[in-house]
């Protein structure tokens, strides 16, 4: 099973930007799809961006525009970078991995706060 270490959270003011890092102890090319999840305070976890080995990312609507998946397939590593940061960006975001195996794996969680 794919261990995953997530990195680059913070806090960071209105407006800002924030690149998280998801480095995958496997190949990257055994994980069929990577995906950022957030969960806020007292709230379900979401699916924010998901990318998989072909194909176009896909991204919640609310993120649109201002957030960006991708993959470096040397490195193994998946990131998501964060534009135009908003208060309701604030969350502890997860990366996950489904290999092709069909395992399923979360990273630790990283916590990302914006402040207005």
């Amino acid at each position: 099973q794919v261990q995953l270490v997530e990195s680059g959270g913070g806090l960071v003011q209105t407006g800002g930007s924030l690149r998280l890092s998801c480095a995958a102890s496997i190949s990257i090319f055994s994980i069929n799809i990577f995906g950022w999840y957030r969960q806020a305070p007292g709230k379900q976890r979401e699916l924010v961006a998901a990318i998989r080995r072909v194909g176009s990312p896909d991204y919640a609507d609310s993120v649109k525009g201002r957030f960006t998946i991708a993959r470096d397939n040397f490195k193994n590593t998946v990131y998501l970078q964060m534009n135009s940061l908003k208060p309701e960006d604030t969350a502890v975001y997860y990366c996950h991995a489904e290999e092709v195996s069909g395992s399923r794996s979360w990273g630790q969680g990283t916590q990302v706060t914006v402040s207005s």
